[in-house]
Protein backbone atom coordinates (compact mmCIF):
# COMPACT_ATOMS: atom_id res chain seq x y z
CA UNK A 1 0.00 0.00 0.00
CA UNK A 2 1.34 3.34 -0.71
CA UNK A 3 0.73 6.74 1.12
CA UNK A 4 -2.13 7.77 -1.66
CA UNK A 5 -4.75 4.76 -0.78
CA UNK A 6 -4.09 5.14 2.87
CA UNK A 7 -4.92 8.93 2.06
CA UNK A 8 -8.24 8.12 0.41
CA UNK A 9 -9.61 6.02 3.08
CA UNK A 10 -8.54 8.53 6.22
CA UNK A 11 -11.77 10.45 5.28
CA UNK A 12 -13.92 7.25 5.74
CA UNK A 13 -12.18 6.50 8.90
CA UNK A 14 -12.93 9.99 10.70
CA UNK A 15 -16.50 9.79 9.50
CA UNK A 16 -16.89 6.56 10.84
CA UNK A 17 -14.77 7.62 14.30
CA UNK A 18 -17.51 10.91 14.20
CA UNK A 19 -20.41 9.00 13.65
CA UNK A 20 -19.28 6.77 16.90
CA UNK A 21 -19.07 9.72 19.08
CA UNK A 22 -22.27 11.80 18.21
CA UNK A 23 -24.60 8.48 17.69
CA UNK A 24 -23.37 5.62 20.13
CA UNK A 25 -21.74 7.21 23.12
CA UNK A 26 -24.62 9.30 23.92
CA UNK A 27 -26.71 6.15 23.76
CA UNK A 28 -24.81 4.58 25.92
CA UNK A 29 -24.79 6.82 28.50
CA UNK A 30 -28.53 7.15 28.31
CA UNK A 31 -29.28 3.36 28.03
CA UNK A 32 -27.11 3.54 31.70
CA UNK A 33 -29.10 6.52 32.90
CA UNK A 34 -32.45 4.39 31.96
CA UNK A 35 -31.22 0.99 33.60
CA UNK A 36 -30.02 3.35 37.15
CA UNK A 37 -33.68 4.31 37.17
CA UNK A 38 -35.20 1.29 36.75
CA UNK A 39 -32.72 -0.03 39.37
CA UNK A 40 -33.58 2.59 41.64
CA UNK A 41 -37.60 2.48 41.34
CA UNK A 42 -39.06 1.55 45.26
CA UNK A 43 -42.24 1.62 46.21
CA UNK A 44 -44.86 4.65 46.00
CA UNK A 45 -42.68 5.93 44.00
CA UNK A 46 -44.74 8.02 41.14
CA UNK A 47 -44.10 6.88 37.45
CA UNK A 48 -45.00 7.57 34.18
CA UNK A 49 -45.36 4.87 31.58
CA UNK A 50 -44.66 5.26 27.58
CA UNK A 51 -48.09 5.43 27.13
CA UNK A 52 -48.52 8.62 29.19
CA UNK A 53 -50.09 6.76 32.56
CA UNK A 54 -49.33 8.18 35.92
CA UNK A 55 -49.13 5.94 38.80
CA UNK A 56 -47.38 4.95 42.43
CA UNK A 57 -46.18 1.67 42.35
CA UNK A 58 -47.89 -0.53 44.48
CA UNK A 59 -45.64 -3.87 44.11
CA UNK A 60 -42.17 -4.54 42.25
CA UNK A 61 -41.82 -8.16 41.32
CA UNK A 62 -38.69 -9.44 38.85
CA UNK A 63 -39.62 -8.28 35.58
CA UNK A 64 -43.02 -6.25 36.26
CA UNK A 65 -44.41 -3.57 38.33
CA UNK A 66 -47.69 -3.20 39.64
CA UNK A 67 -48.93 0.77 39.80
CA UNK A 68 -52.27 1.63 41.07
CA UNK A 69 -53.72 4.69 38.92
CA UNK A 70 -56.64 7.28 39.47
CA UNK A 71 -59.37 7.60 41.57
CA UNK A 72 -60.63 4.30 41.51
CA UNK A 73 -57.03 2.72 42.75
CA UNK A 74 -57.19 0.71 39.60
CA UNK A 75 -54.22 -1.48 39.50
CA UNK A 76 -51.96 -2.03 36.31
CA UNK A 77 -49.21 -4.75 36.04
CA UNK A 78 -46.77 -3.50 33.37
CA UNK A 79 -43.37 -4.48 32.31
CA UNK A 80 -40.45 -2.95 33.87
CA UNK A 81 -39.34 -1.21 30.70
CA UNK A 82 -42.72 0.29 30.23
CA UNK A 83 -41.85 2.77 32.47
CA UNK A 84 -40.61 6.24 31.28
CA UNK A 85 -39.81 8.44 34.16
CA UNK A 86 -40.54 8.71 38.01
CA UNK A 87 -41.91 11.82 38.41
CA UNK A 88 -40.53 12.53 41.97
CA UNK A 89 -37.54 12.61 40.94
CA UNK A 90 -37.92 14.94 37.81
CA UNK A 91 -39.89 16.91 40.10
CA UNK A 92 -37.39 16.97 42.86
CA UNK A 93 -34.65 17.71 40.19
CA UNK A 94 -36.30 20.85 38.57
CA UNK A 95 -36.90 22.57 42.39
CA UNK A 96 -33.00 21.56 42.77
CA UNK A 97 -32.44 23.37 39.52
CA UNK A 98 -34.82 26.65 40.29
CA UNK A 99 -32.88 26.65 43.65
CA UNK A 100 -29.37 26.92 42.24
CA UNK A 101 -30.03 29.21 39.96
CA UNK A 102 -31.44 31.62 42.41
CA UNK A 103 -28.15 31.28 43.91
CA UNK A 104 -26.58 32.40 41.18
CA UNK A 105 -28.39 35.37 40.95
Amino acid sequence: MNLNSIGSFLPFILMLGLFYLIIFVPESKRKKKFAAMLNNLKVNDEVMTRGGILGKIVNIQDNFIIIQTGPDRTKIKIDKNGISSVINKVIQEKVEEKVELNKEN
